[in-house]
């Protein structure tokens, strides 16, 4: 996933000794945000916005409101801050967070449970090999027809981008299609844009990805499902476009080598030639593929609001079929889809059992992510700058026009993007600050979440504090920097897109 960068510096390791520096993990980061944030809540004044019924702040009302507790105190809320990121509880009254309070959960548990189950699902799906050969059988059968055969492997990893993040998981499949493309007449960069670009539109034009929408939505208060059609209609659009662009190059290439960014290392032939059939998808492997693609259209539906989806009507009464889950409900999906695939793919207890461990713990790291990231939420909700930040910009932001607003979000978030590569620590870090401001302009939350998670995509398209990005072009061979040589005209086109999108939204769904 998105939420796993540590992994990807493994794979840039040795470049990264060369360079003389490698940018630390989300979990450094976060850890040194925490303390930046608790020096900086010393020097801002504490303030409140008077709330509304449902919790949001009340345009025009905010006034200086002091914080509870001396430096003592404040050391405390530093030391209690992962605690509560976790499972503090906010108090209805006080507004403070703590593990002992009384009220509303706060904490990230839902959140970090459901990345866990996830973890064990789709470790669980790896296990059972399914999923990589109907990608290789998918590749073999339109090895042929080279357009089209990028345009498929492109759209299957978009798609499995869009729906759950589908990232470092593709560091695998290097060593199937760089042979591939060779073979087919292209170079090293086809494989590596067919492979990166890909998974990473999918990523940034999110529908339903928990780690990016889903974590982002709970962050800023809405369902998983609002904003889906926007979302989605992005998705078609940019897919289009990036695997338009990927194609474009190819034949290019094919057409005339020499205009190739990277050229031709020895051996490129010899190693082409190794591309062969891989062997036909067993009956158990169907099984699991449907089963796969059963859960995930299962999840898609359960967090859609349908009726008003369809109605077009916020405040439309849900249909009595409406299941309107949220994380605990998905957690318990995925946890109970990770058995039952092991059980159809007949992997015995101990290897399903083993497997559904090694999930978990290969997700653990996001999911602490996720739990910092809120940790600080609460560092400044407990200081109460939280309301302070929002009145500094509120004067601007309720004056911009819906369109500008949307597209200042969007702007906003790519400098954090960089310094904080994990989409689940980004939007848990940056939602509680800039859900609200969408009420003073006037624009849904569902589109602040949109404009966050498309600048947090495309800058994991191309910087080097990305797992996929480093990982990526060291498994192919294509050197960084003509990566960014090949890849910025596409993030110019992408960005302009992106703007125009978020500003539509913005003036579409009040």
């Amino acid at each position: 996933m998105e939420e796993q960068p540590e992994e990807g510096m493994k794979e840039g390791e040795e470049e990264g000794h060369k360079r003389g520096f490698v940018f630390p993990s989300a979990l450094t980061v976060l850890a040194a945000v925490t303390v930046l944030v608790w020096i900086v809540a010393f020097f801002i004044p504490s303030g409140a916005y008077d709330r509304g019924p449902d919790g949001s702040p009340v345009h025009g009302t905010y006034h200086r409101e002091a914080a509870p507790g001396g430096f003592v105190h404040r050391l405390g809320q530093l030391f209690l801050a992962p605690v509560n990121g976790l499972y503090g509880v906010r108090d209805v009254k006080t507004g403070q967070v703590a593990p002992d309070g009384v009220g509303v959960l706060y904490g990230s548990a839902a959140v970090f449970l459901f990345v866990l189950a996830i973890g064990a699902f789709i470790t669980v799906v790896f296990a059972t090999g399914a999923l990589d050969r109907g990608i290789e059988r998918l590749a073999h059968r339109l090895r042929h027809r080279g357009g089209l055969l990028i345009a498929a492997v492109m759209t299957v990893f978009s798609l499995l981008g869009t729906v759950e993040g589908f990232a470092e998981e593709t560091l695998g499949f290097y060593g199937l299609l760089v042979p591939l493309m060779l073979a087919l007449g292209y170079d090293r960069m086809v494989a590596t844009g067919a492979i990166i670009l890909g998974a990473g539109v999918g990523v940034l034009a999110s529908t339903v990805n928990p780690f990016a929408t889903g974590v982002a939505s709970s962050a800023a208060g809405v369902s998983l499902g609002d904003g889906i059609g926007l979302r989605f209609a992005m998705w078609l659009v940019l897919t289009a476009v990036t695997i338009a662009y990927v194609v474009r190059y190819a034949h290019r290439v094919r057409t005339d080598p020499g205009r190739s960014l990277v050229g031709f290392r020895a051996g490129d032939r010899e190693l082409a030639a190794q591309a062969e059939e891989p062997p036909e998808l067993t009956g158990l492997q169907k099984g699991v593929l449907v089963l796969v693609t059963l859960v995930f259209a299962f999840m898609i539906f359960s967090v859609i609001p349908w009726a008003s989806a369809l109605t077009g009507r916020a405040d439309a009464t849900p249909y009595g079929w409406e299941l309107d889950w949220s994380f605990a409900q998905l957690a318990a999906l995925f946890i109970a889809a990770a058995v039952l695939v092991g059980v159809v793919a007949r992997l015995g207890e101990q290897r399903l059992s083993a497997t559904i461990v090694q999930g978990v713990a290969d997700f653990v790291a996001p999911a602490l992510v996720i739990v910092l990231a809120r940790g600080i939420t609460v560092l400044m909700t407990n200081a109460k700058i939280i309301d302070t930040v929002l009145h500094s910009v509120e004067s601007a932001v309720s004056g911009a026009p819906e369109a500008l607003f949307g597209v200042m979000v969007y702007v906003v978030n790519l400098p954090l993007a960089f310094l904080i590569p994990s989409t689940s620590g980004h939007a848990t870090l940056a939602m509680p600050i800039l859900a609200p401001l969408a009420q003073f302009a006037g624009v849904s939350r569902a589109v602040v979440v949109t404009a966050w998670q498309a600048a947090s995509g495309w800058m994991n398209l191309w910087v080097p504090t990305t797992a996929v990005v480093v990982g990526g072009v060291a498994l192919a061979k294509v050197g960084y920097d003509k990566y960014l040589r090949f890849v910025w005209p596409l993030l110019l086109i992408l960005a302009v897109l992106i703007c125009g999108f978020v500003a539509l939204g913005a003036m579409a769904e009040p």
